[in-house]
């Protein structure tokens, strides 16, 4: 399940990246780069340490040319998930070059990397370093008279991180200034299958559920979020396998409701590690069976394991100081983090450590009740007339129903949702360098929209603006899927349009 989810994620970085942060992009990485070496040397200069910037583009002699690099750490990822997903295994050299690859992209990627799946899929990926050998690919830790137990403290420290997950994503709706998650009100679930970052064909169905339905989702939400993890932190066998399941059938339900990235793709992997063996074994139907544990390696072993002659052999001596050593030091980091979760104003997808090796996670604190869209036009003449940009996933074309992506992710049209919500421009200015890559039509940015609507057209459109709508579902099963309404421009203010001059003049300013 972490190699699908690091296909899902390297495939997103492979198609998009260039687009995004690449030397034509709208945040181009090197800007990051060049500010993080500026600071540094500000910082030792005064002789304070800075946190380190993990991130293999430090290694490129031109940062001008950061394109073959970013092409490079995708395709070389999602060559290493391949082969962890065909062989159903890994070693720790595979796991680290995966770690090191994501944290490189998290390290550049400025907004298109900030949201809180990305720390939470390197914190995992930290975890599983420990959970696998250091050089045989064998999943067992197998010898040829027996295998070795995965060792007990690694998987303590999964099982609390899954924990603090799911506590921090429902303590951050208790504590918000939302009544809707609040008792008395509980109507949160309204409007969220309407106002949620990119729906999918299946939103508008949960959307229009009774109201009734929807307070039971509330509800059922923060026995999920708030009571449900303690079960994972049990020492009783049957109270984790429970809580595991708990937490593995709601993940499912978010992902037939929304696309949310890979997000709840990844939850479901620390679950999985609190279903033991014997009950994967015991309860997969065979064709799970086969499709989960299909690698010979795998067979063998559920094979040995269902005729009870399976030996179990002691852990080496390393290996358990090595453990002890990780779980002593998560233990460590995490005390911020609890500290955190208990906090009045508590943070949410931060972490207190220099390396961002712990982190503190949660989710949808508060929901909007309308949801407002950007749309983006532009046009050859001032007066019109205007072309709108349509985006992948996000709404824009009142007559197109939303498609189902996940676990893949397009970052830009999430951003868009993101930028929608928060308000001014000026608390999105990568906005600016957005509408100035549209206006000169560069290649690697036009590619992230669904088409351009200039393509095919000798002249190129000289003015741009973008304008803000409300959109809401029509009826089930009516036409168009959506109805908008017009509420302003977001920019530029008043009633102007903005041609690529002004841009570079507005972006030069800044």
């Amino acid at each position: 399940m972490l190699a699908i989810v690091y296909i899902a994620a390297f495939s997103v970085a492979k198609f998009q990246n260039k687009g995004l942060i690449g030397d034509r992009g709208i945040a181009p990485a090197r800007f990051v780069l060049d500010d993080s070496q500026k600071r540094q040397e500000l910082r030792s200069a005064r002789n304070r340490a800075d946190r380190p910037l993990p991130c293999l583009l430090w290694l490129a002699k031109d940062r001008r040319n950061l394109n073959p690099w970013l092409d490079g750490l995708a395709n070389t990822g999602l060559l290493l998930s391949t082969i962890m997903l065909a062989a159903g295994s890994a070693n720790a050299l595979l796991i680290f070059a995966l770690w090191l690859i994501q944290r490189s992209f998290m390290s550049v990627g400025g907004v298109f990397y900030g949201y809180g799946w990305e720390p939470q899929l390197a914190e995992l990926t930290f975890h599983s370093l420990f959970l696998v050998p250091l050089l045989s690919m064998d999943p067992f830790f197998g010898s040829g008279s027996g295998v070795f137990a995965v060792p007990t403290l690694v998987l303590w420290a999964t099982r609390f991180y899954l924990a603090k997950i799911m506590l921090g994503a429902g303590l951050i709706k208790m504590k918000s200034s939302d009544r809707k998650w609040k008792p008395g009100d509980m109507s949160a679930m309204y409007y969220f299958y309407e106002t949620q970052p990119v729906p999918n064909p299946f939103s508008r169905y949960f959307h229009f559920m009774p109201k009734a339905w929807h307070k039971f989702e509330v509800w059922t939400n923060h026995v999920v979020e708030l009571v449900a993890p303690f079960l994972l932190l049990s020492p009783l066998r049957k109270w984790r396998i429970t809580g595991a399941l708990i937490q593995i059938i709601f993940q499912l339900v978010l992902i037939t409701s929304g696309n949310l990235s890979f997000l709840n793709w990844l939850t479901i992997v620390p679950a999985i590690l609190c279903l033991d063996d014997v009950f994967l074994t015991n309860n997969l139907p065979s064709f799970a069976q086969k499709v989960l544990i299909g690698t010979p390696m795998t067979s063998s072993f559920v094979a040995s394991l269902k005729s009870g002659s399976l030996q179990l052999l002691h852990t080496p001596m390393p290996r358990k100081v090595i453990s002890f050593a990780f779980f002593v030091l998560m233990a460590k980091l995490n005390i911020k983090v609890v500290q955190n979760l208990l906090a009045k104003r508590q943070l949410m997808n931060a972490s207190f450590d220099k390396l961002r090796l712990a982190g503190t996670y949660g989710a949808f604190g508060v929901v909007a009740e309308e949801r407002e869209e950007l749309i983006i036009e532009s046009a050859i003449d001032s007066n019109g007339p205007w072309k709108e940009y349509n985006f992948n996933v996000k709404p824009g074309d009142v007559n197109r129903s939303p498609r189902w992506i996940s676990p893949y992710h397009h970052r830009l049209d999430w951003q868009l949702w993101i930028a929608a919500q928060t308000g001014r421009i000026e608390r999105n200015p990568w906005i600016l360098s957005l509408l100035l890559k549209l206006l000169q039509k560069e290649k690697d940015v036009v590619g992230l929209l669904e088409s351009d609507p200039w393509s095919g057209n000798d002249a190129s459109p000289r003015y741009i603006r973008v304008e803000k709508y409300k959109y809401s579902y029509n009826d089930k099963g009516s036409s168009p899927y959506w109805n908008r309404e017009r509420i302003g421009r977001y920019f530029p203010y008043g009633q102007g349009v903005l041609t690529e001059a002004m841009l570079k003049d507005i972006i030069r300013g800044r």
